[in-house]
């Protein structure tokens, strides 16, 4: 009897330790992130940030047309990361057309490429770009409005920090053009933002998405302008993964746009623009 009560009692042991030490077995570790998750995530109100969109805008402006569709193709692909930095490729097309004429003439496209480095130290992260960005105008639209090609193009150095502060983003710095043309371009751009997305989400799609209010407003203070400085404000509703952390992987969104200041648009880049529309937006 006695014997097989210290059976009983040692079998008892042996499974709580096996039980113990199934407990204290380390947790697999979360996965590498991709060198495509960005450490510094798109500015949701920069007019020249890459991504794609589609706006239909009503404007006031002493050249540009009443009414007129903004689009825009590009994104930021992460190439090479480490823990805290990471080496991007940035590319962006961005157009203009003028939907007041029966022909919608394209008006002006900008083109941009850049070689961002971003690191990150908890809820604090830096971007540093160098980038080119050249200006056209459009043939129908030069032909119909006689009008003359700028030569806009640039190489530029931005540097722009970042602090995220519960569910807000606060941003500033600038940028300096080393190489420029028209020769009298002034060089200096001071950048600063602020970014609201809504904790939790407003609507669900069940697993497919969940939808948050996001809204911004950015400003660039233009030196060749005299240091005036470009409102942009966007709000609207991301739908995004639900799984994923706010402001990562795909992201659509409907929006409402705001503009006025120093025109964005580069061959119109003398010209003062305020404007008013909505549209889609794509982040990959």
């Amino acid at each position: 009897m006695g014997g097989r009560i210290a059976a009983l009692v040692l079998a008892a042991a042996l499974a709580a330790g096996q039980s113990g030490a199934r407990a204290q077995a380390p947790l697999p570790l979360p996965p590498v992130p991709s060198p495509s998750a960005a450490l510094f995530p798109s500015l949701v109100a920069d007019p020249k940030e890459p991504e794609f969109f589609a706006t239909y805008l009503w404007q006031r402006s002493s050249r540009l047309t009443s009414r007129l569709g903004s689009v825009g193709f590009g994104q930021t692909i992460g190439i090479l990361r480490a823990r805290d930095w990471q080496l991007s490729i940035a590319a962006g097309v961005f157009s203009q057309f003028d939907l007041s004429s029966t022909t919608a003439d394209l008006m002006n496209t900008d083109y941009l490429v850049g070689l961002p480095v971003a690191y990150r130290r908890g809820n604090t992260a830096m971007r540093l770009r160098v980038y080119h960005q050249s200006s056209h105008l459009g043939d129908e639209y030069m032909i119909h409005a006689h009008a003359q090609r700028v030569d806009l193009s640039f190489e530029a150095a931005e540097l722009l920090v970042a602090r995220e502060l519960a569910h807000w983003r606060v941003y500033g710095g600038g940028e300096y053009m080393f190489t420029h043309s028209p020769a009298d371009l002034k060089p200096g751009v001071l950048h600063a933002g602020l970014e609201y997305r809504q904790p939790g989400s407003l609507v669900r799609l069940g697993r497919l998405a969940a939808g948050r209010l996001v809204a911004a407003l950015d400003g660039r203070s233009v030196q060749d302008r005299g240091w005036q400085i470009g409102w942009s404000f966007v709000t609207g509703l991301e739908l995004a993964d639900p799984l994923l952390l706010p402001g990562s992987g795909w992201r659509w969104s409907v929006q409402l746009k705001g503009y006025s200041g120093p025109s964005p648009y580069g061959e119109f880049f003398r010209d003062r623009v305020s404007s008013l529309g909505f549209g889609l937006g794509l982040a990959l």
